[in-house]
C-alpha cells in the first residue's frame, strides 16, 4: 500500500494551475500540464484527506474516509450541460457517511478555487421532511440551540446559508433564530482569501479545529435526517 505523504500545504503553483486552467480549459492543455496537476493539486489534497481522517472519524465513525471517495474528480460531466468545458476549475473534499447523499444527510466540505478557499458543514440539498425535522429539533430547545450556534458558528465567523422559502414557515422560534427556520436548505460556510495558512500545515489544524467545533450541530442534523 502506498503511504500518503504528510500534508505540508498547497503552493503558489497550485493556484497558478487553477487560474491557468480557467483560461485553457481544453484537453490538450490539461494533458500537457497533467504532471503539475498531480503534484500540486491531487497529491496535497489526498494528503489532506489522510491527515484529516482521524479528526473526522472522531466526529462520526461512519464517515467515508477513502481519498478516492472523499475527493472530487477534476473531470466535468458535460453530457447534459450547455457548458462543454471538460474540467472543473476547483477541487473539493466532502466527508459524508457511506452511501448517503446531500438530499438526505449532512456532511462537511472544503473547496479550493482560483479566487479563494471555503469550508463548512450542513444540509446542502435536503428533502423537505429533513428540514421539517430540523426545525422541530430547534423548537424543542431553542435556548440551548441558540447558545450552541453562537459559540460554535457565529463567533467563529461562519455565515448561515441556504435557499430561503418565499413565504415564512410558521414556527414558534424567537427572531434571532428565524434565519435557521426559513430555509429550504441550511449550511454554515466560511470563505477566505488565499493566505499563508493555505500554504502550510496550519491549514490542517484550521480545518480540524473548525470541523470539530461544528460537531454538535452536525449531530443535530444527523438526528433530523435519521428521523425519516
Amino acid at each position: 500500500m502506498n503511504k500518503l505523504p504528510l500534508f505540508a500545504g498547497f503552493t503558489p503553483d497550485t493556484l497558478r494551475f487553477l487560474k491557468d486552467l480557467k483560461e485553457n480549459n481544453y484537453k490538450e492543455w490539461f494533458e500537457a500540464h497533467r504532471e503539475l496537476y498531480e503534484i500540486e493539486l491531487l497529491q496535497p489534497f489526498k494528503a489532506l484527506v489522510g491527515a484529516l481522517s482521524p479528526v473526522m472519524h472522531n466526529i462520526d465513525t461512519q464517515f467515508e474516509l477513502r481519498p478516492s471517495k472523499v475527493l472530487s474528480r477534476i473531470y466535468r460531466d458535460i453530457r447534459f450541460s450547455k457548458n462543454k468545458d471538460p474540467y472543473k476549475t476547483s477541487l473539493w473534499i466532502s466527508f459524508q457517511r457511506s452511501a448517503t447523499h446531500w438530499e438526505f444527510f449532512p456532511g462537511f466540505f472544503m473547496e479550493l478555487n482560483a479566487e479563494n478557499y471555503l469550508y463548512g458543514m450542513g444540509l446542502y440539498l435536503p428533502k423537505r421532511n429533513v428540514m421539517d425535522n430540523f426545525r422541530d429539533l430547534v423548537e424543542a430547545e431553542p435556548e440551548t440551540f441558540a447558545k450552541m450556534v453562537q459559540k460554535d458558528v457565529l463567533k467563529r465567523g461562519f455565515s448561515i446559508e441556504g435557499e430561503e422559502y418565499k413565504r415564512p414557515i410558521p414556527n414558534n422560534l424567537p427572531e434571532n433564530l428565524q434565519t435557521w427556520a426559513r430555509r429550504k436548505s441550511i449550511y454554515v460556510l466560511k470563505t477566505l482569501p488565499h493566505n499563508e495558512t493555505l500554504f502550510s500545515p496550519a491549514l490542517l489544524q484550521q480545518l480540524a479545529d473548525e470541523f470539530t467545533a461544528l460537531k454538535d450541530l452536525y449531530l443535530m442534523m444527523v438526528e433530523a435526517a435519521e428521523e425519516n
